[in-house]
């Protein structure tokens, strides 16, 4: 299995080795996915990765990327059932680090809706790394409406870009707009500025900011 080329290109050539070993290992015994995972960023590297972003926009991270190869080789090696018993495991037991690793590669993994329970914990935090991974594409796929439109609210709450909110374009809708609105006229009344994230969002429901007589407060300077 050869590692993608933006990460290949940042790891040395004793890194490089290293990570086709443990991705070799992990294809003969998916066990050794217990070891690996966690010591990736030690064993491999860590840092931004150049030539990738991130949902948000931001650098994409050499450890994510790894722990996101050796998930996708320990996938290939072991039935449904039990990929997605491991990736909970990896998950509950793992530092922020892992976690997000783990959030960040369910797209790319051949699970249905066996890791919600995964999302739902990372949007119970107020880690943004935690909960920006949380609605990536796997988020946004199986997150049930009530649940997405909460999950984009805690991203304006802990201060998470929407730009990191896969497909929100395309998902946003009335409802979104009422409780960003009613959001909006919570801050104000707190004597806070509105996000720029939500007053982008608002843009787009002039009828619900209406409904919240906000319309002349937002139009203020």
């Amino acid at each position: 299995m050869t590692a993608p080329s933006p990460l290949r290109a940042a790891l040395s050539e004793l890194a490089a080795a290293t990570f086709e070993t443990l991705l070799a290992e992990v294809t003969a015994d998916p066990a050794a996915i217990r070891r690996h995972f966690p010591a990736a960023a030690r064993r491999v590297g860590r840092g931004p990765l150049p030539g990738a972003v991130d949902a948000s926009g931001a650098p994409a991270r050499i450890e994510d990327a790894v722990r996101g190869e050796l998930l996708a080789a320990h996938a290939a090696a072991v039935p449904p059932e039990r990929l997605a018993a491991d990736v909970t495991d990896l998950y509950g037991v793992g530092d922020a680090d892992e976690k997000r690793a783990v959030l960040a590669a369910l797209d790319r993994l051949p699970l249905g809706s066996e890791a919600l329970p995964l999302v739902a914990d990372a949007l119970r935090t107020n880690d943004t790394r935690l909960v920006a991974a949380a609605l990536g594409p796997y988020g946004t796929r199986h997150l049930d409406d009530d649940a997405w439109r909460q999950g984009v609210l805690k991203c304006l709450f802990v201060g998470v870009p929407l730009a990191a909110v896969d497909g929100l374009p395309q998902r946003a809708d009335a409802r979104l707009g009422t409780m960003v609105a009613a959001y909006a006229n919570e801050r104000l009344a707190a004597g806070r500025a509105v996000p720029d994230d939500a007053l982008a969002l608002l843009a787009d429901f002039p009828e619900e900011v209406a409904a919240a007589g906000l319309a002349d407060r937002l139009a203020q300077p």
